[in-house]
């Protein structure tokens, strides 16, 4: 059995230039989890990112604009550079989602990539800091090639996951759930199941609503297999919103969904997605909470 449960891919290479998002915090992240005792063959390298996984969810036309890094309507939205150097490592991240989506499933245990969760983009379009759905991607390469069946992708980062949404409306394949500061960027799309959120909200409330639907996805949806994307943008010093979870309630979020999954026998994927708090090392605190949720599920 391949050990890799921590895929990674080196995005802290890419300039972004001075950016609310910290692209750093990927190789900061590798670094503490190795720092925990994690042992180097448990750490793993993206697979190439084949033009036929992308094909399966976005638009030609996207795809021509990006191959070609041109600055259009499908592209700005995205709110980083249109460069051929950014989008390229943007197209390397895919690989690592698509390689720990399908370690997970076919080892059925959970792993991670140290990356990803770029929920924002559509199948026609950018946005919001994500050039490719590689969640979505993940997904349908999993489906067509090693039939995968019914998937649920559990979306508790700050903003909700709506290029995802969109992608998977009307697919009785995929349960989409997003818990997401509602009067908060993006415009919304519709979920299978949504939990909008005050501003404002805290650890208890969070926990409660967490569960409530967590109960509602495990019971009545039966997945075969999780897709993760545990922002870090909930936290209390995020820049980008005004929930106020702490430390402590975000590694609960995610023992929460990993430890329920784990315990029904169902494996999973973890994926970064955002995180933009004052201080980095904050963020990278977060995404390493997750990451020691998974490597605890090995300890065990």
């Amino acid at each position: 059995m391949a050990r890799e449960i921590f895929i990674y891919e080196p995005m802290s290479a890419i300039d972004i230039g001075a950016h609310v998002f910290p692209t750093e915090k990927y190789a900061r992240l590798a670094s503490e989890i190795r720092a925990l005792g994690v042992p180097e063959e448990c750490f793993g390298a993206p697979e190439p990112t084949h033009p036929l996984d992308l094909e399966r969810v976005h638009t030609r036309a996207y795809l021509a604009d990006l191959r070609e890094a041109r600055a259009t309507e499908r592209t700005v939205p995205s709110e980083l550079p249109v460069t051929p150097e950014v989008i390229e490592g943007f197209r390397r991240m895919v690989g690592g989602t698509v390689r720990a989506a399908d370690l997970a499933w076919h080892q059925e245990r959970w792993t991670m990539h140290l990356g990803g969760g770029f929920h924002h983009a559509f199948a026609d379009h950018a946005e919001g800091f994500c050039y490719y759905n590689d969640v979505a991607i993940a997904i349908r390469s999993l489906q067509a090639e090693q039939g995968l069946g019914r998937v649920a992708v559990i979306d508790t980062d700050l903003h909700q996951g709506n290029g995802t949404a969109a992608i998977f409306q009307g697919d009785e394949s995929v349960f989409t759930f997003s818990i997401h500061q509602e009067n908060l960027y993006p415009l919304k799309q519709r979920s299978d199941l949504d939990i909008g959120l005050d501003p404002f909200v805290g650890d208890a409330e969070y926990l409660d609503r967490l569960e409530e639907a967590l109960d509602q996805i495990f019971d009545e949806q039966s997945p075969e297999m999780i897709f993760s994307v545990a922002g870090a943008d909930p936290f209390h010093d995020d820049q980008l919103g005004d929930l106020k979870l702490t430390f402590e309630g975000l590694k609960r979020r995610d023992e929460l969904v990993i430890e329920r999954a784990v315990a029904s026998g169902i494996p999973g994927v973890v994926t970064l997605a955002g995180g933009y708090a004052r201080r980095v090392e904050d963020t990278v605190r977060i995404h390493r909470q997750t990451a020691e949720v998974v490597w605890g599920t090995y300890e065990r």
